[in-house]
């Protein structure tokens, strides 16, 4: 199985730390948040990661310089001169993909949720991806999406935030396929599947941060540096 990290953002909210570095590259107990992804994916056995990047796009890269080949696995690299939003970037990055469902994951979040269980979902014709989803935090109340049965709906209900981490089958870019150049975030790419009935998802009640701002970054950096020295006390 292929995966794709979105790391062309250039991180608004979290400046001035990313005026020199790329959002995806801020150290998160003195591992770049890009890394550890990196290592999670390689450890369930992802060999082929696709990155888009953009703002300091060219320190990425560099960080990077061997193709992941230390991690055991081969990254490629989809450039964009301006970044193209999720949707954008992922369409530009199709020919990288190929033809079989792929893992994405936003590269600005972090989670324990095991990719594993994703990976090992064999989603049927039916679906054109599959979420994970979690509670609401403080910062988004009002949520993304509700659920009817397994699959994601925008009928009224109890509303979870899409954790930026899912299954995306290609096909479900067909009718962008002459728009590799154009930007437009995924929810555009995703509504019309999710009103299908083509959509599925599952409900993560686990650890995860979206690492949107400095204070929510910082607080990661303190939970991972947390559950270290708690993992590494002795039985």
């Amino acid at each position: 199985m292929k995966a794709m990290i979105l790391a062309a953002g250039r991180g608004e909210r979290l400046r001035p730390l990313t005026d020199k570095t790329p959002k995806p590259m801020l150290p998160v107990d003195g591992k770049p948040l890009l890394e550890r992804h990196i290592e999670r994916l390689a450890a369930i056995g992802v060999e082929h990661i696709v990155i888009n990047t953009c703002w300091l796009g060219e320190q990425i890269e560099a960080y990077f310089s061997d193709h992941g080949r230390r991690f055991g696995v081969n990254i490629s690299w989809s450039r964009e001169i301006e970044a193209l939003e999720t949707g954008g970037g992922i369409s530009r990055a199709l020919p990288l993909l190929g033809d079989e469902p792929f893992l994405l994951i936003n590269g600005d979040v972090w989670s324990d949720f095991p990719l594993a269980e994703l990976s090992e979902i064999n989603m049927h014709e039916g679906l054109d991806a599959q979420l994970v989803l979690v509670d609401n935090p403080h910062h988004h109340p009002q949520g993304d999406f509700s659920m009817q049965g397994n699959l994601v709906s925008y009928e009224d209900g109890q509303r979870f935030t899409f954790s930026g981490i899912s299954l995306i089958r290609p096909a479900l870019f067909v009718a962008y396929k002459n728009d590799a150049g154009a930007s437009f975030p995924l929810r555009d790419v995703l509504r019309p599947a999710i009103v299908a009935g083509r959509v599925g998802a599952s409900i993560y009640t686990g650890h995860w941060c979206d690492v949107g701002t400095v204070e929510r970054y910082q607080q990661l950096d303190t939970y991972i540096k947390n559950r270290k020295t708690v993992n590494d006390r002795p039985t």
